[in-house]
């Protein structure tokens, strides 16, 4: 029998380089693929579903053949859970919608704003020093970039931006309360994976009626309108094996670094997602909104993990 691979949740298992790398492709790839399946499969709140299905349940399929270990389900958990997995689905939901209705570069831009948010944020609700000074320019030139993105827009259309402002806000608060309850709850990181695709799922079929996709699924389908093509299925697998890789390595970097560096890592990725969807479709931003996209990652660059304290030299000099 296979050994059970056991988590301590206090206990770092993997390199702080490993998981920053590993959350950096999964990112910079899923937002292309995620791109590609909803042009292919025009149902954001069933593809979220979906991805939240396959995550969930690939955990406790792994989980039963030993080759991981994550905390059992309980519903106090569960409830204090809960809050954060709202705030999670809502910030994957508007993204989804987001790219629906936008090209990758408007959502990478509005993602972009996020260090700034939340750097204020930490400071705010989790007590977290502000960042230095030259932290503070840096996420400014990200600001700045983002603008110039917006005025140059020749795609603008109200309802993209309504959902990329709702994404903005969203996963503002998702980066500093998912961080807050990431280091509260002791759950290992296969377990916070696990409550949260499976909590994501149960709320999924309200969004999925309220949204009035369950209809127009319905409706397309019993008109045969609709074929699901053999393309559109790989495009929603790769969706949902991402989704998974991703959960891993999102909560496991949030558990190794702070909530800032956690949103500039995920900014700076995107260098790698903007190459990539330039490269394999029309379906990007103009030349003048590529650099101005470029000049808001060149400040993610920039960016200094400096929103920690410097340990005293007393104490420096107490563990030698």
């Amino acid at each position: 029998m296979p050994e059970i691979i056991r988590f301590n949740p206090n206990k770092q298992h993997y390199g702080t380089t490993t998981l920053i790398t590993g959350y950096a492709l999964c990112s910079s790839l899923l937002a292309v693929i995620n791109k590609f399946a909803i042009t292919k499969f025009n149902y954001p709140a069933l593809l979220t579903a979906l991805q939240y299905l396959t995550s969930s349940f690939g955990v406790w399929v792994l989980a039963k053949f030993n080759l991981l270990h994550h905390d059992p389900f309980k519903f106090p958990i569960a409830k204090k859970f809960f809050p954060a997995a709202i705030v999670f689905y809502l910030a994957i939901f508007a993204n989804t919608n987001l790219l629906r209705h936008a090209n990758v570069e408007t959502s990478i831009v509005f993602r972009s704003l996020t260090p700034l948010l939340v750097a204020v944020a930490d400071k705010a609700f989790r007590k977290q020093p502000y960042p230095a000074k030259l932290t503070f320019v840096s996420l400014f030139i990200i600001l700045g970039g983002a603008v110039g993105y917006v005025v140059t827009d020749k795609g603008f259309t109200l309802v993209a931006y309504l959902w990329a402002f709702v994404y903005s806000m969203t996963i503002t608060v998702e980066m500093v309360y998912v961080k807050h309850m990431v280091m509260n709850l002791g759950l290992n990181t296969w377990g916070f994976v696990f409550y949260n695709n499976l909590l994501s799922l149960m709320i999924a079929p309200f969004f999925w009626v309220l949204s009035g996709e369950c209809g127009e699924l319905f409706a397309s389908v019993s008109g045969g309108r609709d074929r699901f093509e053999p393309v559109a299925f790989v495009a929603v697998c790769l969706s949902c094996l991402f989704g998974l890789l991703i959960s891993f390595f999102g909560f496991a970097a949030r558990k190794a670094i702070s909530a800032t560096a956690f949103t500039v890592t995920g900014v700076v990725n995107k260098f790698l997602t903007v190459l990539i969807n330039v490269l394999i479709w029309d379906k990007h931003a103009t030349p003048i909104g590529l650099v101005c996209l470029l000049f808001t990652l060149a400040g993610g660059v920039l960016y200094q993990q400096s929103v920690t304290s410097p340990k005293p030299v007393a104490s420096v000099l107490a563990r030698r």
